[in-house]
């Protein structure tokens, strides 16, 4: 009697691990791009809180709003960041790049507003939701 000894797999097994893999890539890819899009955003955020503060006491020693003479306002992923607004509310306006970012966030805009009525900064954005940092939502 001879005895059959199995090696390797089947093609059905194949191609389970197949499926598998690729319903895991279908949900991974989307996921990663909104990760990558979310962290470029980041960038804007950190560069305008380093601004927020030194531009406020500047603007309370002297009355006038400017930022800072060493106030960086571009970098890897913001191509500007521009001041503005008039007596009452003073603007930062942030604007991505177009180049070498996620699409999502290309060429978008995400304003910084001072309030002089509370004191208090509020944020605006073109940003989509699902990038969107809860303290601009």
């Amino acid at each position: 009697m001879t005895k059959i000894i199995q090696k390797g797999f089947t093609l059905i097994e194949l191609m389970i691990v197949v499926a598998i893999i690729g319903i895991l890539a279908a949900v991974a890819i989307p996921a990663y791009n909104d990760y990558t899009a979310r962290a470029q955003a980041t960038e804007a955020f950190t560069m305008v809180d380093s601004l927020r503060t030194p531009t406020l006491e500047g603007f309370l020693q002297t009355g006038v709003w400017a930022l800072p003479p060493n106030a960086t306002t571009a970098g890897r992923y913001v191509a500007t960041i521009v001041e503005g607004g008039g007596p009452g509310a003073y603007t930062l306006v942030v604007t991505f790049a177009n180049a070498n970012v996620n699409s999502k966030i290309a060429g978008l805009t995400v304003t910084f507003t001072y309030d002089d009525g509370d004191g208090s900064w509020a944020c605006t954005t073109t940003l989509p939701a699902e990038i969107q940092p809860k303290s601009c939502q």
